[in-house]
């Protein structure tokens, strides 16, 4: 998305509804890829193919364990339904909270307050302050709003959130991040859909509007294209769509059941999980009804993935347990796919060390011949390929985030080391500081990308001494039984090693990207939704 293309991401966007044709298509494709996965599984457990025990069973885990994930997402997918747009009620009391922190622009709360203004659904909007700086109460006075000065407090945004749930009485809230800019439309979006009394809270999906400035930033988001379009449209069929920290707005009556907004790292998540076990309804609207910011360096990414890693880690481990018995069967498989999402960080770290383990020590967990992997693996990659292109058409806004989304890939293997110290912190109870994400670009060399450099020298250093030993040292007659295992070897780690490059290319374009206030450029008058909601034309999935 080019700066210049800018425009089109100030409309209002929505999803588009699943069909009975769609649905069908995309279940012949999960047939297929069944079929595909049984192929794949009939040639992996072979006894022949068990050289090592252990590290065959680990290198299993592994792998399967990924695979069990993705057909997880696919069943999901067959539920994917968009929710039948309903008229607000007149009257109703609805509240903004927005949040401001030490260090936050405050030129970036002039945009999102005028923004919050301009709403067309009576409201209004809180700010809830600790920057202790008299400017923020300057400009939430001049836009309408609410200042509420809440320092000290405990818990972070929670906590904040919390304190201001004491000082109002509005029976609606909506929790808008300060670096989100909403459209008009926005509460006559989502408020008709508390109509019915088992709703507790309506999620809508997060959208960007930095995300042309950096390559992380590109990447980033593209992370999130698949999950706010046909991943939480499928968690929606299934009522087991989370609450995200922002866009979320709750009914008041689901958090005084839960005792208020949970509190930790991933305190929307803890939020959502506890209100699902009190037997709430939730609803996800697939529409882009507001834009907000996306880490631009590597960095300040890293940071806030570490911080995400880390608190959904611990709802894993002590939220999902707790609330097991309360939660319904897909609420239970949702929470745990979500809650083992940053796992990865440690099968990646597991998986990346098997060739190593190989050139290093002999260790090897399976005979298994490279190129007969290719050929059992390959219509499995295929076909989830397909399902991945297939399901783009349930995206918000297709036309800006249908692709391969190959930074966002990238992206993702240059955070494995995050994710793994995430996993660490999990497990020994070590604390992370509740940091707001940086809203304008660092420029600086993070650490966080030292471990790509070391992979990267590990790589070379092992290729060399594999070179060297097998032309100088290796007997003939060895040199060809190993061979196809040691050149096998050889791509799968080189393969690792190519991934690496996107993470040093984002933090070489971090040193690079200059530090922008994003929303300086952006016009409110421009802004265009549904201003007129009962001329729409929404239909049931």
């Amino acid at each position: 998305m080019r700066k210049t293309d800018n425009a089109a991401l100030w409309e209002f966007r929505e999803a588009a509804t699943s069909t009975f044709a769609r649905k069908a298509t995309l279940a012949s494709l999960m047939v297929a890829g069944v079929f595909s996965i049984g192929r794949l599984a009939d040639w992996w457990f072979r006894e022949e193919h068990v050289a090592s025990l252990p590290l065959f069973l680990l290198l299993t885990f592994i792998f399967w364990w990924g695979i069990v994930r993705m057909v997880i997402v696919w069943v999901s997918y067959l539920r994917i339904s968009k929710p039948r747009w309903q008229a607000p009620q007149d009257g109703l009391r609805v509240a903004i909270f927005t949040t401001s922190s030490p260090g936050e622009p405050l030129s970036m709360f002039e945009k999102t307050l005028e923004a919050c203004a301009r709403i067309s659904y009576l409201h209004t909007t809180y700010l809830l302050d600790d920057t202790q700086d008299p400017r923020f109460r300057e400009v939430a006075e001049r836009h309408g709003a609410v200042w509420l000065e809440l320092v000290g407090l405990p818990g972070a945004k929670a906590g904040k959130i919390n304190a201001a749930l004491q000082r109002t009485t509005e029976e609606f809230v909506l929790v808008l991040d300060p670096d989100h800019i909403p459209f008009p439309n926005f509460l006559d979006e989502v408020l008709g859909y508390f109509r019915d009394p088992q709703v507790g809270y309506v999620q809508v999906a997060q959208a960007y509007y930095n995300q042309y400035r950096s390559f992380t930033a590109r990447a980033a988001a593209e992370q999130t294209y698949g999950f706010y379009g046909p991943t939480q449209m499928g968690m929606h069929g299934l009522n087991c769509a989370v609450a995200i920290g922002a866009n979320c707005t709750f009914r008041r009556a689901a958090l005084d059941s839960i005792g208020g907004h949970g509190i930790g790292l991933a305190e929307d998540l803890i939020t959502a999980i506890r209100i699902h076990a009190a037997q709430w309804k939730s609803i996800y609207s697939p529409i882009v009804v507001s834009r907000g910011l996306v880490p631009e360096d590597l960095g300040s990414f890293c940071k806030q993935q570490l911080k995400w890693a880390r608190g959904v880690q611990e709802v894993l481990f002590a939220e999902v347990p707790r609330l097991w018995p309360k939660l319904s069967f897909w609420q239970r498989v949702s929470y745990l796919t979500v809650g083992t999402y940053y796992l990865s960080g440690l099968t990646t770290a597991l998986f990346l060390l098997i060739p190593y383990l190989y050139f290093w020590f002999g260790w090897l967990p399976a005979n298994m011949d490279f190129f007969g992997f290719l050929d059992h693996w390959l219509p499995v990659g295929l076909v989830s390929l397909s399902i991945y292109v297939f399901v783009q058409r349930w995206l918000c806004h297709p036309e800006a985030e249908r692709g391969l989304h190959w930074r966002g890939t990238f992206l993702k293997f240059a955070c494995w080391p995050v994710f793994f110290m995430g996993f660490v912190l999990s497990i020994w109870d070590g604390e992370i500081p509740y940091i707001p994400t940086a809203k304008r670009a660092v420029k600086q060399f993070t650490p966080f990308v030292r471990p790509l450099l070391v992979h990267q020298v590990l790589f070379v250093a092992t290729l060399a001494y594999v070179v060297v030993r097998r032309f100088y040292y290796t007997p003939e007659a060895r040199l060809e039984l190993t061979s196809a295992n040691t050149w096998g070897m050889v791509l799968f780690a080189a393969l690792a090693f190519f991934m690496t490059l996107g993470g040093l290319y984002a933090a070489y374009q971090s040193l690079k990207t200059k530090a922008e206030d994003p929303w300086a450029s952006v016009d409110l008058t421009r802004i265009t939704g549904w201003l007129q909601p009962a001329c729409k034309h929404k239909s049931a999935a």
